[in-house]
Formats: C-alpha cells, structure tokens, sequence
C-alpha cells in the first residue's frame, strides 16, 4: 500500500529540453534575470566615487587616442568629422566587448550559487550582457552631445538603433555562451578572451571604414560578427558609409550561426557545470 500511495515526480532538467523549451524557460525566469542584472550593475558601481562617469572611459579615451594619432585632422566619410565618427563606432563596441568579457565570467563568478540551486544557467550570461545596456545608454548620450557640438544631424535611419541594440544583444549572448560555458571546463578561457577581445577590435572598423579593404582582408571583416554591430549602428545614427550589402550579409550570418550554436552548446553541457565548476 505504501508503495501503490508513493507519487514520484520526474524533473526533466532544462539540458534535455529542445533549445526553444530552455528559451522559453529562460524567459519564465525573467524575474530572476533581472534581478541577477540589478545586482551586476551594483556590484560594478558599488562604493566607486565616479559612478556611472566610468561608462564613458572606454569610448572616450580611444577616441581621443584615435582622433590624435590616426586621423585626428581628417574627417570620417561624407565629411562626418572624424571624433563623432570613431565615438559612433567605439560606443557599440565598448558595450559589445564588455559584454563578452563580462559574459565569459559569469558561470565562474557564480560557482557557489551553481553548486547549491537550481535555475535556468543560461539567466547568468544573458544577465552579464544585459547588465552593460545603462553603459550603452550613457554613451549614446555622449554621442548625442558631441553631434550637438560637433553639428551634425542624425538620419532618419536613427529610428532603426533599438535594432541594432538588439543584434548587438544576441551578438554578446551568443558570444558569451560560447565562452562562458568553456570558462567552466578550461579556465584558460578567462585569461585568453580579454586577450583576444583588444585584437578583435583591430578587426572592426570601429574607427575606420570597413568597405575601404579588399581581398584577403574583406574577407576578414566581413566574417568578424562585430561589423553589422558597428557598421549598422553608426550608418542608423547618421545615414552615411554604409555598409557592403554583402559584407554585412555575411558579418549578420556569422553573428547568428554563433548565437545558435552557442546556445545549443550551453543547453548541451549545462547539466554538467556543478560537478565541475
């Protein structure tokens, strides 16, 4: 009779669910996601005297280094001058590549919260990435001061920046799945992706122009994932260079055969990182 009365109650954990049923479990989680982002974005500007002025650093200081040492008396194309030029691209990418480093970070910063609960892992990464749009907003706004200042207008096309925020988005998270789920297993990985991170932004025209190079090197730019972020943000700010049809074709296919295949891959081994994180 006890036996006949036991009820046992199977969880299928979300690893063994399709990627659509982890998506949609993740998306059950978003209470918890963000809280997970709050937290991030506290713990980044916890007890710092500039607060949030630190969102600025990064874009501002390569500008000024690219403005002085590459094309500092030029302009960009269609005589965009060439500081509010590099800022448009040095904004996108200052969020893209702090994104991933932050993202390949996350299951590891989180071990003892991993060993000891469970919930959808994949709310680490994407929280990690979300946690660095406030830094994004912020130097819009300086973008959008430096126009003012600078008195160039923006295109129509600036109705189409959310989506490219949105491609910048899935571009980190499938970055960061790849890397954060590695992280686990090799923690070569922290050390090689900030590494890696300063190359890849030789390999963006962030602050020159993509369409410019051919051959062997159009064929790079065109596979780095980063230029339809780059190139489409700054071509929807101010409507001018924009971007190769077939570069950024290409560039928007790489971005998203990693965001699939770095979210199978996550989904594929997440039922082993408490053993072995």
């Amino acid at each position: 009779m006890a036996d006949a009365a036991t009820r046992v109650e199977i969880i299928t954990p979300a690893s063994r669910l399709t990627l659509g049923g982890a998506l949609r479990e993740l998306v059950s989680a978003r209470d918890l996601v963000a809280i997970f982002v709050r937290r991030d974005i506290g713990v980044r500007f916890k007890q710092a005297f500039f607060g949030f002025a630190w969102a600025l650093v990064q874009p501002v200081a390569l500008t000024v280094v690219f403005s002085l040492f590459l094309d500092g008396d030029g302009d960009g194309p269609g005589g965009l001058a060439y500081p509010v030029f590099a800022l448009s691209g040095l904004v996108p990418w200052a969020f893209f590549s702090s994104a991933v480093n932050a993202g390949s970070e996350s299951l590891v910063g989180n071990e003892k919260l991993i060993s000891k609960v469970y919930f959808p892992r994949l709310a680490l990464p994407t929280s990690a990435v979300l946690a660095w749009l406030p830094d994004l907003a912020i130097g819009s706004g300086l973008l959008a001061v430096m126009m003012v200042i600078y008195r160039e207008p923006p295109a129509v096309s600036v109705l189409l920046v959310p989506a490219v925020v949105v491609l910048a988005v899935l571009g980190a998270l499938g970055v960061s799945a790849w890397t954060s789920a590695l992280n686990v297993a090799y923690r070569d990985v922290r050390h090689a992706v900030p590494f890696l991170v300063q190359f890849w932004l030789f390999a963006t025209p962030a602050v020159y122009v993509g369409r410019d190079f051919d051959g062997w090197s159009q064929l790079v730019v065109a596979l780095n994932p980063a230029v339809c972020i780059v190139e489409g943000f700054r071509w929807s700010v101010f409507g001018v260079a924009p971007p190769s049809g077939a570069v950024f074709a290409c560039s928007l296919a790489v971005l998203l055969v990693i965001l699939v295949t770095g979210l199978r891959h996550f989904q594929r081994v997440e039922r082993y990182f408490a053993d072995v994180i």
